[in-house]
């Protein structure tokens, strides 16, 4: 696992041994983020169940100005702080080690929001659209934002949400990546 482009181009990432996480693979991360564009607009940045913290350690070698990682797993969190040390992120970014759905509510608290905020919980857990609907109703997400949500290509999300939409869909073998957006702007 490596840093596709921008600061940390070419860094290798740490891995967690085993079969507790599945990490993004380069491919699909380096086209999620050909999707999102050249130009790189996102400054503050979300990672949601984020394992490595590949993802979000990919936009702040694009140009974030801070990410903030969440996962509840202790051995998730270590892996994630080596690998903001690996690429000399550790300055731009806030880890915290509790579940998604108590890392929303505080951040709500605290006004949190964010340009992009990615989503990749254990799959079939239902947790996808129990995160889509608190990030609508919590206006996490900037007015131009967007969200990208990895799912199985068995998996079919059915969040009730009032604010945002689902624009794009795309398939990388068993992996699906759904892009999410403020209505307004469709």
């Amino acid at each position: 696992m490596r840093i596709v482009a921008g600061s940390a181009k070419g860094r290798r990432l740490c891995a967690i041994k085993g079969f507790s996480i599945r990490p993004t693979s380069d491919k699909v991360r380096e086209a999620v983020f050909n999707i999102l564009g050249r130009e790189f607009h996102y400054k503050n940045v979300l990672d949601l169940f984020a394992g490595t913290g590949a993802m979000g350690i990919e936009a702040l070698s694009r140009g974030a100005e801070h990410a903030v990682f969440v996962d509840k797993d202790s051995s998730s969190v270590r892996i994630i702080k080596k690998n903001l040390c690996i690429c000399n992120f550790l300055e731009k970014a806030k880890v915290f080690e509790t579940d998604v759905i108590h890392a929303l509510n505080l951040l709500s608290k605290n006004k949190g929001r964010f340009d992009l905020i990615f989503i990749d919980p254990p799959y079939q857990t239902g947790l996808t659209e129990i995160t889509l609907e608190m990030i609508d109703k919590n206006e996490l997400l900037t007015d131009e934002g967007m969200i990208v949500s990895e799912i199985s290509k068995r998996t079919k999300v059915d969040a009730k949400l009032e604010r945002l939409c689902k624009f794009d869909t795309r398939q990388y073998g068993d992996t699906v990546v759904e892009f999410y957006r403020n209505k307004e702007l469709t």
